[in-house]
């Protein structure tokens, strides 16, 4: 059971988030200053451009439309192609897949009588406007745009709270629509509430749903938002809708949308309510939020944005934040498009998790109950996606920002406590949703630990991991959800545990690819172990680690070996590899290369270092010799999604530490860039926009669980990390567009030769000193000795 809350760490919290705000602003050139949100917006990038701070509970944001009411133009809510609004909405996540979640309670100006039911809107014809891109402006914290209704929109944020002002046009009629129903994905209930005599609205809405319509077992309600809007002008009339009907003085409305057959919102269906006021009127409105009460959400408002607060005020304050946050990271060099992209890819890795308990230390838990934080935890956090973010994103956030890392750490451990002991994979505000494969809280737990996160209860927290990946349970039995949403942490544990693999027809959404997320699960799990003085799991964790050569078939292919389905009998299905049977979103030759904890022992079974060169030349090449990096079908890299991000730095171990420098600075220089269409895929709550920015930085923590840094060449002349152990200097005097290749590098002054770090640098800091020119020495950390480290399991 969570520890006893004490106030003194809610008013720590508080402490710190003032000083944030009354620190005097930056100038032009600091960090929040090159942030452009406007990129991901496009290409499928799916971030969205509207005001929010580090890690906040709200995100004050656009939601266009293409002319279906039910469904979002966009997973973020904005596309930046998608040149209309129909409302401006008071949660977001960024870089998601599926078709969108939350979006909660847009507001939307309109400058007409309200003659119909907003929820009959089916098209968005009536109660929308259009806009132009050049009557838009988004920068960190803040967003502006004036509608073609004549309507001009300001935006900002505080950590629970946000504030808005609509400049409406003279002779007009000047409405608010609050949309209270309408989040992304639907509702199941939604109430609203208008005082005239207080000039504001309150209400709640009740959704989920998130990826609902890939399988029934998730079109399900599993939190609530509670609002509370204080206008700053009195209503010169007030209205409600439900479903159909219109109440042209009504004050109160519910009613939810629904979730159709087939998981999207029910057209016709949702309910909310309108305030009037005199035409031309310039109205404030500031709005606190809370996922426990209307009092939290009140208290919350109070807190952050007082009444007297200016809307220039809470700007300030949330570009001031955000200049603290980006600033653990300073670089100096590149073009000014080259340090905007990177700037904006560390804001989109701060954004998520979320803060999600309130001012006063209440949240509501995964078992619908109210919950304090613990003593020592700053905030509980929400919206962790599992199975991507693993990777990168929580190694970067942590080295930065490790109280940060640890409260992640211990809010999920809350989470499983609430849960039954199982640890969700992607779990959306207070509810468990099971989206994508393995288990990635214990990798993600292994790397807060590894990058300075040590605030939490990492023994308790192990053991239930542990017992989870030991003990079979009916989830881990069940089909409900899959493929994509298979509700057990460990599916088909039962096969892990007697065959040591996952087979091909099992209760996970891949044989293949479960087997090898599940194979770095267990790693992670004995370097929990190891960190936690338990020998016996360590090496019990490590044994299973190594089931991933149980799938390795020699004889796949004429040219070699792949890893492949397997049936529960041990014979193998008919294989190529380009097929994505067994695996998630790529394929067999694409996953042959994830075992990135024992690459030495996966070259081993290639062949050698030799033929796995050749392997991996022909993964990245044409066969005319140009790179294929994304975009070049099954058989190659695809540098756009998470099963190949950490493949091109598998060159270090294979000898050729030039191919990385070289594959990563073609990826950074060419599908990432400062535009709307600047992020290849899904950024992934800042998982992809975490891959640039170690990118950028010439290194990578290629080994879950582990603090080791496999070495790329840094994209800046100049860079100073603050991170979680001591700074970290980067000097690279002779970096550009036309020098990717690392000549010698020092350490600490003295000479280096091994393309990887050890940890003592996350640790204790350091001083790293490329040259760099635009020919690869071939010399330098080729040496098989100089390889980064692998883990095999243990003999015997």
């Amino acid at each position: 059971m969570p520890r006893l809350f004490r106030a003194a760490a809610i008013a720590a919290l508080l402490s710190t988030a003032l000083a944030i705000m009354a620190a005097p602003a930056k100038s032009a050139m600091s960090p929040a200053s090159a942030v452009n949100p406007l990129i991901g917006s496009s290409n499928g990038g799916n971030t969205f451009p509207g005001a929010t701070v580090p890690f906040g509970m709200l995100q004050w944001s656009p939601e266009n439309t293409r002319g279906r009411h039910n469904r979002t133009a966009a997973p973020g809510g904005y596309l930046y192609r998608a040149t209309r609004i129909r409302g401006f909405s008071l949660t977001h996540l960024s870089g998601t897949g599926c078709a969108g979640a939350s979006g909660d309670v847009p507001f939307m100006p309109v400058t007409q009588a309200i003659a119909s039911s907003p929820a009959a809107d089916d098209h968005d014809s009536i109660y929308a406007s259009d806009f132009s891109h050049a009557d838009e402006h988004a920068e960190a914290g803040y967003y502006q745009v004036k509608l073609d209704n004549g309507t001009d929109v300001q935006l900002s944020a505080a950590l629970h709270s946000g504030i808005a002002r609509f400049d409406f046009p003279a002779g007009k009629p000047a409405n608010l629509l609050i949309r209270t129903s309408d989040s992304e994905v639907g509702s199941s209930a939604a109430e609203t509430r208008v005082d005239r005599d207080e000039r504001s609205v309150t209400g709640s809405v009740t959704s989920g749903n998130f990826c609902g319509y890939l399988a029934r077992v998730d079109q399900r309600s599993y939190y609530t938002l509670y609002f509370v809007a204080q206008f700053d002008q009195p209503f010169t009339q007030t209205g409600s809708w439900n479903d159909a009907r219109v109440d042209s003085t009504g004050t109160a409305a519910n009613g939810g949308s629904g979730y159709a057959d087939k998981g999207f919102p029910a057209l016709g269906k949702g309910s909310g309510v309108w305030v009037g006021f005199a035409p031309g009127s310039s109205v404030r409105v500031r709005v606190g939020i809370s996922y426990v009460s209307l009092a939290n959400a009140r208290a919350n408002l109070q807190a952050e944005i007082p009444p007297s607060t200016a809307l220039g005020r809470v700007r300030a304050q949330a570009h001031d934040a955000w200049n603290k946050v980006l600033g653990g990271i300073v670089v100096d060099g590149g073009s000014a498009d080259q340090r905007t992209t990177f700037y904006t890819a560390l804001y989109h890795v701060m954004m998520h998790p979320n803060v999600y308990s309130d001012v006063n230390g209440e949240y509501r838990g995964f078992d619908q109950q109210i919950h304090r934080v613990d003593h020592g935890q700053q905030a509980q956090y929400a919206n962790f996606s599992g199975w991507d973010i693993y990777r990168s994103q929580l190694q970067l956030l942590t080295w930065l920002q490790p109280q940060v890392g640890s409260d992640i750490a211990q809010s999920l451990y809350h989470q499983a406590q609430q849960n039954r002991g199982e640890w969700d994979r992607w779990t959306h505000n207070s509810g468990g949703t099971h989206v994508m494969s393995g288990d990635p809280a214990a990798p993600a737990l292994a790397d807060i630990v590894a990058f300075g996160g040590h605030g939490f209860d990492l023994r308790d927290a192990y053991d239930s991991l542990a017992r989870a990946a030991t003990v079979v349970s009916a989830n881990d039995l069940s089909d409900d959800g899959c493929n994509v949403e298979c509700v057990g942490e460990r599916p088909s544990l039962d096969q892990w545990l007697s065959l040591h693999y996952i087979a091909s027809k099992s209760h996970a959404w891949g044989g293949a690819g479960e087997t090898l997320e599940d194979a770095s699960a267990d790693f992670a799990l004995s370097e929990l172990a190891r960190r936690v003085g338990d020998h016996a799991g360590r090496r019990r964790f490590l044994t299973r680690a190594g089931y991933w050569r149980n799938l390795f078939n020699p004889h796949a292919m004429p040219g070699g070996g792949y890893i492949q389905n397997r049936h529960a009998d041990g014979s193998w299905p008919a294989f190529t590899p380009d097929t994505d049977d067994g695996f998630v979103e790529a394929s067999a030759a694409v996953y042959l290369w994830m075992v990135p904890f024992d690459v030495h022992g996966l070259f081993a079974r290639l062949g050698g270092r030799g033929k796995a060169r050749a392997r991996l030349d022909a993964f990245f090449h044409h066969p005319d010799g140009s790179w294929a990096l994304t975009g070049a079908g099954p058989l190659h890299a695809e540098l756009d999604n998470e099963p190949s991000v950490a493949t091109p730095w598998l060159c270090d171990y294979a000898g050729q530490p030039w191919n990385t420098q070289k594959a990563v600075r073609i990826v950074v220089d060419t599908i990432w860039k400062n535009a709307p269409d600047g992020i290849p895929g899904n950024d992934d709550l800042g998982e992809m926009s975490s891959w640039y920015v170690w990118a950028a930085l010439g290194m990578y923590p290629e080994i879950p669980g582990r603090a080791e840094l496999l070495l790329g060449s840094p994209l800046f002349r100049h860079a100073l990390i603050h991170g979680s152990g001591g700074d970290v200097v980067i000097d690279a005097p002779g970096a550009s567009s036309s020098t990717p290749f690392v000549q010698s590098l020092t350490l600490d002054g003295k000479p280096h030769d091994r393309p990887w770090l050890a940890p003592s640098l996350v640790e204790h800091g350091g001083r790293l000193h490329f040259a760099l020119g635009a020919q690869p020495d071939k010399a330098w950390g080729s040496a098989s000795h100089a390889a980064p480290p692998s883990f095999p399991p243990p003999r015997g």
